[in-house]
């Protein structure tokens, strides 16, 4: 057998001690049952609420479904996955229930599968670069940046690609100066979206109509991160687009349609909507746009992949007005579940979940080191 046809190990990991931590648990089923098992397998790692690392069967992981609008959760079983105490070995260790340590398998990259906070931020994608792991998605600097949605908007508008006004605000100078909260709307237009900057999946985000509002969203946001948005409305529609890393230093590539959330009777798509859904909200795939439109999103998708950083993959999410797109989001690991955006617009393109799932490890396993 050559090195290109060996069989590859991976570790799933998901879970996370974030509030998207159940979006984490399906994604990683998702994974589990559509990836290539003539390539790879796999080593399901999940991450309690808590922080614990443990070992999952393949069973358990397969099991995990949104049923009745509840999300599953990992449960603490005993066990603690151990990784590479250095870079000399790629093998992880399990520690038993009972106490038992051995040696569990050899790693060639991890599918880190989380969403917010200590997942998708740059944190997990530290340490696994302390350790000289592989891994899909981006590094640290890119997944922090993309993370804060204050830093990233403040980065983009710098390259030149256009971005709804905002404001930001923390908890802190709140605290100090309480009258702030009345000034937050100045320069700002109605609707606005108050936002957490370090979160996701529409967690933690308000729609206002007035100032009255204001007060009450950001304790929503506050909630979930210590700084928050307050983010101007913009009219357009809401259109997204989904971002490879190209092969050998190539640019990246993008799927040849983009998808469209279109509203009937939901103020905006929120976690509800997303995952658990809620009506008022339809997916248009393809979404009917001119080709001037789409080369307009396809090359600030590409201009934004590149700037921010991003590595693997991004969903890229856009405003299409009158004139032209405006960036809302980037997103490092977005849903990726079968019905998710991300891999149905890769699907349009041609690209099965399958095979778009052993393009991801096969990027990571390509990827130039950091340093």
């Amino acid at each position: 057998m050559s090195a290109a046809d060996k069989k590859r190990t991976i570790a799933l990991v998901f879970g996370g001690r974030s509030s998207e931590h159940g979006i984490s648990c399906v994604t990683a089923a998702g994974i589990l049952r559509a990836i290539d098992r003539e390539k790879f397998d796999v080593v399901p790692v999940g991450i309690t609420k808590h922080g614990a690392t443990v070992l999952l069967g393949e069973d358990d992981l397969a099991n995990y479904r949104l049923e009745a609008g509840a999300l599953p959760e990992v449960s603490d079983n005993g066990t603690r996955v151990l990784w590479p105490a250095s870079t000399e070995t790629r093998t992880l260790t399990l520690v038993s229930s009972d106490g038992t340590v051995e040696p569990l398998e050899h790693i060639d990259a991890v599918m880190p599968m989380m969403h917010g906070p200590y997942g998708e931020d740059g944190t997990i994608q530290g340490m696994l670069d302390l350790i000289d792991m592989p891994y899909v998605g981006s590094g640290v600097l890119g997944s922090a940046l993309c993370m804060d949605k204050n830093l990233v908007k403040t980065v983009l508008q710098g390259a030149g690609i256009a971005v709804a006004p905002w404001r930001t605000v923390t908890r802190d100078e709140v605290d100090r100066d309480p009258s702030l909260v009345h000034t937050l709307d100045e320069g700002l237009t109605y609707p606005l979206f108050v936002k957490p900057a370090r979160a996701g999946s529409s967690v933690g985000v308000t729609r206002v109509t007035e100032a009255s509002e204001i007060p009450a969203a950001l304790d929503v946001a506050f909630a979930e991160d210590r700084t928050v948005l307050i983010e101007s409305g913009v009219v357009g529609r809401e259109v997204e687009i989904a971002v490879l890393e190209g092969r050998s230093g190539e640019r990246p590539r993008t799927s040849s349609v983009i998808g469209e959330i279109v509203f009937n009777g939901r103020d905006f798509y929120d976690f509800e909507a997303k995952y658990l859904g809620a009506p008022g909200v339809d997916l248009e795939l393809p979404a009917q746009v001119t080709d001037a439109e789409f080369d307009a999103i396809r090359d600030a998708a590409v201009r934004a992949f590149e700037v921010s950083q991003c590595a693997t993959l991004a969903r890229i999410d856009f405003f299409l007005t009158e004139s032209g797109p405006v960036l809302n989001e980037i997103n490092t690991l977005p849903g990726f579940t079968p019905i998710s955006m991300y891999p149905r617009l890769w699907e349009e393109s041609g690209v099965e979940y399958t095979d778009l799932i052993t393009e991801l490890i096969e990027l990571a396993l390509e990827k130039r080191p950091a340093y």
